[in-house]
């Protein structure tokens, strides 16, 4: 099915699409984000919001790699996201990638969503931020599994 692609982005370590998908804009990073690719992504989330997407879904599934570099990429899309209105929303991430927003916290100020699929349906997912309509967070205190 053909979304319409918006634009993309390469550079050897990285490739990032970009597709409209309903209110949102869905990006699609690819590859390594860290000190020499994050422009790569920066631009085309920062085009997405000059264009009044303010919900941002971005497709981790295929992004291996992610250094403090690219998590401040992605914090300062949430913060302009929220400003507009709106959100970024982290779907399918692997592992490794996950791991760098559990030690440094910022899993706590995203939604987080297993699938792209279940980020684009999320009815939550209007930019309330925060990680309750994809994971919910445990409760201070809370011991159950």
């Amino acid at each position: 099915m053909d979304r319409g692609t918006v634009g993309s982005a390469q550079s050897g370590r990285l490739l990032v699409e970009v597709r409209e998908e309903g209110a949102s804009a869905v990006v699609t990073p690819a590859g390594e984000l860290d000190h020499h690719t994050a422009d790569l992504l920066r631009e085309p989330i920062e085009e997405c919001l000059d264009r009044g997407f303010a919900r941002l879904v971005v497709d981790c599934s295929r992004l291996e790699f992610c250094d403090s570099t690219g998590l401040n990429v992605l914090l300062g899309a949430r913060l302009k996201a929220e400003a507009a209105g709106g959100g970024v929303h982290l779907a399918g991430m692997l592992p490794v990638v996950s791991r760098v927003f559990e030690i440094t916290g910022a899993e706590a100020v995203f939604t987080l969503h297993d699938t792209l699929e279940e980020a684009l349906s999320d009815p939550g997912a209007d930019g309330s931020g925060g990680s309750g309509a994809g994971k919910p967070e445990a409760e201070p205190g809370d011991q159950s599994p």
